[in-house]
This record gives structure tokens, sequence and C-alpha cells, in this order.
């Protein structure tokens, strides 16, 4: 897989923070409504707002309104991007058999 770094580096920073992790583990049972993320989290409405717009950039999360109100929900291409990104930044591959750029 052939990695877009700017899309990439949106999907690792969406992950660097403790209350991204904690929306993702809430909306890991299905779509939430702001407001119950709210009563869930220790955050303001513009602190969640802010989480929300970096979480949606990154594409693992897709909102909706309804009314005056926005609904959460994970994104199955998004949570599929950042499981490849992870792999395949990971991909160790065996270069045992070739030698060292330090070695003479």
């Amino acid at each position: 897989m052939e990695l877009d770094a700017k899309k990439t580096s949106a999907v690792f920073k969406a992950l660097c923070d403790e209350n991204r992790i904690q929306i993702l583990q809430l909306l890991c049972s299905g779509e939430k409504c702001a407001c119950k993320l709210l009563e869930a989290l220790p955050v303001t409405q513009p602190t969640l707002s802010h989480h929300m717009k970096i979480l949606c950039d990154s594409g693992m999360v897709v909102a909706r309104k309804d009314g005056k109100w926005m609904h959460y929900s994970i994104s199955p291409d998004g949570r599929e991007y950042a499981l490849q990104c992870l792999k395949t930044l990971t991909n160790v591959k065996d270069e045992t058999k070739t030698q060292s750029c330090c070695e003479k």
C-alpha cells in the first residue's frame, strides 16, 4: 500500500490524544450524539468540537447533523485506512542477508 503522508499524519494526529482515544472507545459501541459524548468526557463543548474536527479530518470518524445536534460514528473506510497505515509502516523486511551499511 502506498501511503499518502499528509493523510497518514492526520490519522496518527487523531490517535495521539487521550481524549480522542476515549471518544473512539465510546464510538465503538455505535453512533453517539455530541451531547452523550459531552456527558462521558471531562471536556467543554468547544474542546469536544476541536477533538471531533481532528477525528473527522483524519477520516476515522464521520458526522451527521440532526437538528441542532451532531452525531458521530466510526467510518469503516477510515478504520481500514488507519489499520493499513499501521501495517505498512511497521512491515519489517528481512534484511539479515544484506551487509550493514556500517560494515566494510
